[in-house]
């Protein structure tokens, strides 16, 4: 055959692969469409002002139970994004992989940020601003791009006269990158809690859901004296937050785990190892020993699979760092994703017997039960079409219930985070 026939044969081929490769797409997504993701009502109406009145809803009667079933439960940020927290997230932030010394220099030190202890049990911030400083120097400094995760978690850079820092031979260990003026304001929920109580009030919600950090009440690794590990300060400030909580006339859902890994754990393997386990029921036996008569509901992990997923699997999120071996093998069943998983409905389990074993006590009427239960995030991925099946069905398989069923034996409830704005 001659060569310019052969090409011409080769061509008519390519366009007819591509052509029935594009009808077998958009068949399959069309007939995917019409089962899945059929339109539904939209029951809010998202011009009204206010968006969403939780005083409307049921559970927000006088005399309606949250036990009776559905209900809407107001979240603050986790408790690791709070003020005065030496954590793994504001050292994962200030970690450089730049080579450049004077960048370097440039950098805002973890010490500047991270000074003494405070009275509450916090750790407080260092003023950037010292007393051998020109005012004007302090003009010149121009905030960095600055990751979100170290936004919230009050990390600061500086460039001298610069605008950024983030060259062609520097960058950061977190992808989401924001211009932030003040990034040491994050939240004070831990120094001023009373601020978000009153909004969260103002809202008519019933239950309002805070977590305890884990770095913070045991910032080092109790290897040996588990007294001398503890932050008896921090405890005993949280139980003030919670009590605060309870005079607005609310009820208490407290968190456990919200992706705040202690650095000291992360050094070790986290939760791909079994004395993890250990070490969170000793954090555990701490928080309900202390504080179970007032808390109204448990959440031991918040999106486990989330977690999981970000550190062990994709390194985005701190205490993983996983190498090309993990992450080629993370979805198989011996995989760090499933390994880190095991682990933690493991220690779900423990909790929630710990829990139900030492929470129940008795009010003027009756007997009060612990309701013990996980967040879960419900990923809802859809295939845009027939080469997307393996791979959805895939990530349905590892996110949608295996977590939730290998606990099913030991939840009371099942949280489902919902995110966005409410005016």
């Amino acid at each position: 055959m001659p060569v310019p026939a052969f090409l011409a044969a080769a061509a008519k081929l390519a366009v007819l692969v591509a052509a029935v490769a594009t009808a077998a797409n958009a068949a399959s997504f069309a007939r995917y469409r019409r089962r899945h993701l059929r339109r539904i009502r939209n029951p809010i109406d998202e011009s009204a002002d206010p968006l969403a009145d939780f005083r409307a809803l049921p559970s927000s009667d006088a005399g309606a139970s949250e036990g009776d079933g559905f209900f809407f439960g107001l979240a603050t940020a986790p408790a690791h994004v709070e003020d005065r927290l030496e954590d793994a997230w504001l050292q994962f932030a200030v970690e450089h992989s730049c080579d450049d010394k004077e960048a370097m220099r440039d950098q805002q030190t973890a010490d500047a940020v991270m000074a003494s202890a405070a009275g509450d049990g916090g750790a407080q911030l260092a003023s950037r601003l010292r007393g051998e400083e020109k005012a004007g120097d302090a003009e010149k400094r121009k905030p960095l791009k600055v990751a979100m995760e170290a936004m919230l978690r009050g990390f600061e850079m500086f460039a001298e006269g610069g605008e950024s820092g983030s060259g062609d031979n520097c960058s950061h260990n977190v992808a989401a990158w924001h211009n932030v003026p003040f990034p040491q304001e994050r939240l004070k929920f831990w120094s001023d809690p009373d601020t978000e109580l009153k909004l969260a009030k103002e809202t008519g919600i019933s239950v309002f859901r805070m977590g305890v950090d884990w770095t913070r009440l045991i910032p080092k690794e109790p290897a040996e004296d588990f007294n001398s590990s503890v932050n008896f300060a921090a405890l005993e400030r949280y139980r003030w937050i919670i009590q605060r909580v309870h005079e607005y006339g609310m009820k208490v859902m407290l968190t456990l785990f919200h992706h705040s890994l202690p650095p000291w754990a992360g050094r070790y393997g986290g939760w791909k190892m079994e004395k993890t386990v250990k070490y969170f029921m000793d954090f555990v036996r701490l928080v309900v020993d202390r504080v179970s008569d007032l808390v109204d509901y448990w959440v031991v992990f918040n999106e486990p699979h989330v977690f999981v997923m970000l550190t062990y699997c994709a390194g985005a999120w701190p205490g993983g760092d996983p190498n090309a071996i993990e992450v080629a093998t993370s979805a198989l069943p011996t995989g760090v994703y499933n390994q880190a998983l095991h682990w933690m409905a493991i220690a779900h389990a423990e909790a929630y017997d710990y829990i139900h074993l030492e929470s129940c006590w008795f009010d003027s009427k009756n007997e009060r039960k612990p309701i013990v239960g996980v967040a879960h995030h419900v990923s809802f991925t859809r295939p845009y079409g027939l080469f997307d099946v393996a791979a959805v069905t895939l990530a349905n398989s590892l996110t949608l219930f295996p977590y939730i069923d290998s606990i099913c034996d030991k939840l009371d409830f099942i949280g489902i985070n919902y995110y966005g704005q409410v005016n």
